[in-house]
């Protein structure tokens, strides 16, 4: 008798990771269903819970909906056993087969939005990145605001354009920039990606002030998230109050949400503060540091590769973005996600936006095929990737990000 780990488990996605979606398979009644990973098998985690028994009636009630939403309103209580259990089931002596009747191909599911969104913030949380679109918007000032190095800097996005990975992105609208300083309105011609990991949370009673050290008790997972930003509308609107229609028509989120939980091989130090940190930012060894991800991206445009960011670089931490959420009181509900920011480097192919990989239209991208790249164009499909280091030698695969640009509409 063999183990569904050792029949089933691939590079990324092994026992270490079980990371969870929500799909729909047609020899499943194309009802969406809560699910982990094992290797190419996609498990229907209520399915499996029945066949072995095991779990809590807590728990068997938090996965029996299609997402989620059950667990993350949970909490800790919920998601803690749940992973204990699914690693103890695919771990033991002859699981094999209830796992592979439990569960589907990963190439017969579709995916949906493994969660909700109840409120999002977006954070801009690298130092290159904020660095270089300093530069490049403010070039006769100082390329970084006196707050940055303070305080996680970061605006509340709109939840309900944030959409799962496969779906298309129209081409947004608005005011643009022009010479003569007078706007004039159509289809944004500098729309960009934003290579970011994600962070959503569990439900926390009204008011609560999370620590940093407590961020595991309320952070439940990661994943890959692209937020979408047409740089033209940004540029004009933002000022004074930031980001509107610029960034609200689309953000995608990668098809599987990695357990947080499961990243604690990857932990790395941050990069060294400059300055001393406010008592509630602070994450050193009192606050059972260090909280940085040794996170490699990848974004790949029309199939080829153009960038590389390493998320370990971040200035700000996940469970800094998420104290300096609820320090003034801001309630913490399950669904609340936010996103770290565009992730970059100091070197071009680290860069996670084409406004920087193309210095702001001033240095084309040359793709393989000598084509000069600027901003996206029409058809074309971006895609990102993720992995971190696991125990044992193991890889955590984030899965993918991906969406197509199609044209505005009514034009």
């Amino acid at each position: 008798m063999t183990t569904a780990a050792e029949t089933f488990s691939t590079d990324g996605f092994g026992t270490a990771n079980l990371p969870y979606a929500s799909v729909t398979a047609a020899d499943r009644g194309d009802r969406a269903f809560l699910a982990t990973r094992l290797g190419d098998r996609v498990i229907d985690i209520a399915a499996l819970a029945e066949a072995l028994g095991g779990l809590d009636p807590e728990v068997v009630e938090a996965v029996g909906g299609p997402g989620l939403d059950g667990v993350l309103a949970g909490g800790p209580a919920v998601w803690r056993p749940l992973r204990r259990w699914l690693t103890d089931a695919v771990t033991a002596e002859g699981s094999a087969a209830a796992v592979e009747a439990a569960s589907v191909d990963v190439g017969q599911v579709s995916y949906r939005m493994p969660f909700t969104p109840a409120d999002y913030v977006d954070y801009y949380a690298s130092e290159d990145h904020a660095t270089n679109i300093g530069r490049m918007f403010r070039p006769d000032e100082a390329a970084l605001k006196p707050n940055w190095k303070h305080l996680p800097v970061g605006y509340h996005g709109r939840s309900g354009t944030v959409v799962i990975s496969g779906t298309d992105v129209i081409r947004p609208k608005g005011l643009r920039p022009t010479p003569d300083g007078v706007p004039d309105f159509g289809p944004s011609t500098r729309l960009d990606i934003e290579a970011e990991m994600g962070f959503v949370c569990g439900g926390a009673p009204a008011g609560t002030e999370v620590a940093v050290a407590d961020a595991a008790d309320h952070i439940f997972g990661v994943f890959l998230f692209n937020d979408w930003s047409a740089r033209d509308i940004q540029n004009f609107e933002y000022v004074p109050l930031g980001p509107n229609l610029g960034k609200s028509f689309a953000s995608s989120v990668g098809t599987w949400v990695v357990p947080f939980e499961a990243l604690e091989e990857a932990r790395v130090d941050t990069p060294p503060r400059e300055f001393a940190l406010a008592d509630y930012l602070r994450d050193g060894a009192e606050a059972g540091g260090p909280w940085g991800l040794d996170i490699h991206m990848e974004v790949e445009l029309d199939g080829e590769v153009v960038s590389r960011p390493e998320y370990r670089r971040m200035y700000w931490t996940a469970p800094q973005m998420l104290a300096h959420m609820t320090v003034n009181g801001g309630s913490l509900r399950a669904g609340d996600m936010f996103g770290s920011g565009t992730v970059s480097g100091p070197e071009k192919d680290t860069r996670g936006s084409f406004m920087e990989l193309s210095w702001g239209g001033k240095e084309p991208l040359v793709l393989r095929d000598g084509t000069e790249m600027v901003f996206l164009r029409d058809g074309q499909t971006v895609v990102m990737r993720a992995t971190a280091p696991g125990p044992d030698g193991q890889t955590l695969d984030f899965g993918e990000c991906v969406g197509t640009v199609r044209p505005a509409t009514g034009v």
